[in-house]
């Protein structure tokens, strides 16, 4: 390849990477996200109605905005149909468990959507890295998830699976804009910091992960995420796309005519305490 088009491929590929961590004004994302969200509540009703069973796992970098994600889905749906699962570390009982005891519990039931803010893909990744398993472990992980992941989909249960990723530099700015945001300091763990220093680490083992998971009947969705108003969109707009649905009709109850206050109830309700108005 010439010196010419190799300037021109990477320039290229500048503009788009320019292009996809642009950010997007805010009243243009909320006015697709309203849009999305009306949608996910007419999903909502679909799977209620055909007692569907849905897994949906977010995984990826530390501060690519898996958070900000699941938090844009469960905004306007109801909590007891779309789940959020986000376990903390196992206890010393959950360690003598089979691996993903503690993830299949939290599977759907007919009507239900769980959403995991990280996953059994732990394994894979931040426990790899940071030697919380072994290299047995690891290795029988690898390859038995995808035999159990298939077991899951001819069970019926619909599998989705994402991955998002955010390139050194957005990653290195946001870790600094949770250090500085007191609103932001609990989203920085300890083991953030770390995974900021072992970038090349996760990188082998995410290639792996990826290679070695990514399955015909479930497959792995990469989500740009250097712009998170952009991947929340894109990612949402994907999922919607990716289970059948159709909008139902919907007949408001009528709310009917009020009775009539007994004798000697009171107007209102009397409280001793009152929360002072202060704004």
């Amino acid at each position: 390849m010439s010196k010419k088009k190799r300037a021109k491929k990477a320039e290229a590929k500048s503009t788009q990477k320019s292009e996809q961590s642009a950010k997007m004004p805010i009243k243009k994302f909320d006015k697709e996200m309203r849009k999305l969200q009306v949608e996910l509540c007419h999903l909502q009703a679909w799977v209620q109605q055909e007692g569907l069973r849905v897994v949906v796992v977010f995984e990826g970098r530390d501060a690519a905005g898996k958070g900000g994600v699941i938090k844009r889905i469960t905004e306007r749906v109801s909590p007891r149909v779309f789940r959020v699962v986000a376990l903390p570390a196992p206890s010393d009982r959950e360690k003598t468990q089979m691996y993903a005891q503690r993830y299949i519990r939290h599977f759907p039931a007919a009507g239900e959507i769980i959403l995991f803010d990280r996953s059994w893909y732990n394994r894979a990744g931040v426990e790899h890295v940071m030697g919380f398993c072994s290299a047995e472990q690891y290795e029988r992980f690898l390859r038995v998830a995808p035999l159990f992941e298939q077991e899951f989909v001819e069970e019926g249960i619909i599998l989705i699976k994402y991955f998002f990723d955010v390139s050194r530099e957005e990653q290195e700015r946001r870790f600094i804009a949770r250090a500085t945001d007191p609103l932001k300091h609990w989203k920085l763990s300890p083991m953030d910091v770390e995974s900021w220093r072992r970038w090349w680490d996760y990188i082998a083992a995410y290639v792996q992960m990826i290679d070695r998971t990514d399955t015909d009947w479930a497959p792995w969705y990469r989500v740009q995420a250097d712009s998170k108003r952009r991947a929340r969109l894109n990612c949402i707009a994907h999922l919607l796309s990716l289970i059948p649905y159709e909008e139902l009709p919907f007949e408001a109850p009528k709310a009917g005519k009020r009775k009539r206050r007994p004798a000697g109830t009171p107007e209102t309700i009397p409280f001793r305490h009152e929360v002072p108005q202060v704004y």
